[in-house]
């Protein structure tokens, strides 16, 4: 693969400080870091970003993730019993989001989201999938390379 750019070393500070603001807001957000560990990577499994995949299943483990969930999170609805049902709702929320092109977040999953989380927790969640999506896209764009 060709190099490209790392944004964060070029001038583009006030880009990357941008979404470095956003690591923050969800840094304090109050969905647990399993919840976020799960957004974050069904959403670089579908974009197929393997630097981001590489990174948060990493995070995942340091976390306290076990490596059967993590080796089945692509897999989840035929492995539903190893995810709660809040955690198929944010991995289904993430699917419709990320794929939003498809028919978007709908609003039987909004409604199912609401058995779990309030409207704040919501937005935290919408923001996640988000942002991760814009990660998964600038490394991509830019051949961020895995490493070792």
């Amino acid at each position: 693969m060709q190099k490209r750019i790392k944004i964060n070393s070029i001038e583009q500070p006030k880009a990357f400080k941008a979404m470095m603001a956003l690591e923050t807001y969800l840094a304090q957000a109050t969905i647990s870091k399993t919840l976020k560990d799960l957004i974050k990577i069904r959403a670089s499994q579908i974009n197929g970003c393997a630097y981001c995949i590489d990174m948060h299943t990493k995070e995942a483990i340091d976390n306290g993730e076990r490596l059967q969930r993590i080796f089945l999170i692509s897999a989840w609805r035929e492995a539903s019993k190893f995810f709660t049902e809040e955690e198929q709702t944010i991995l289904t929320i993430t699917e419709q989001i990320t794929l939003i092109h498809q028919n978007g977040l709908s609003d039987e999953m909004y409604q199912n989201a609401l058995r779990f989380f309030n409207e704040d927790q919501i937005a935290e969640i919408i923001i996640a999938i988000a942002t991760i999506n814009a990660w998964n896209r600038i490394a991509i764009s830019t051949h961020e390379e895995i490493e070792d």
